[in-house]
């Protein structure tokens, strides 16, 4: 990776992942994986975990967007990863807006502080 800064990765429903696409965040590494998975009902749990711990696992990879809704469902897997990098974001998606509360990095960003230093 020299001379080269760190890709995004994106699990989403089809509309979140094509909008990141057309933004120009897809991109297939030297072995022609992608850092983008579009999750559809067919899609199960299994393959969600996979691409998920595949992307923690890349070098390549900086920051991890997941759906909230699809990282409530592998939350056991998000809750593991405690490496600053890849950092993993929960992002809204078009069916389910965000709940700051299921968050699992402002969770552990709220522990950090005492209650005063957040007014």
């Amino acid at each position: 990776m020299s001379g080269r800064g760190k890709l995004l990765a994106v699990l989403g429903d089809e509309d979140t992942v094509t909008g990141f696409l057309l933004g120009g965040v897809g991109e297939l590494d030297k072995h022609r994986r992608p850092n983008f998975l579009v999750v559809e009902k067919e899609t199960s749990l299994a393959e969600i975990e996979e691409a998920f711990r595949s992307f923690l696992a890349r070098e390549d990879i900086g920051i991890i967007l997941i759906s909230q809704c699809l990282a409530e469902l592998i939350r056991h897997a998000v809750e593991a990863h405690s490496r600053p990098l890849p950092a993993v974001l929960e992002i809204p998606s078009k069916e389910h807006p965000y709940d700051p509360t299921k968050d699992s990095v402002l969770r552990r960003a709220r522990g950090l502080f005492a209650p005063d230093d957040l007014r």
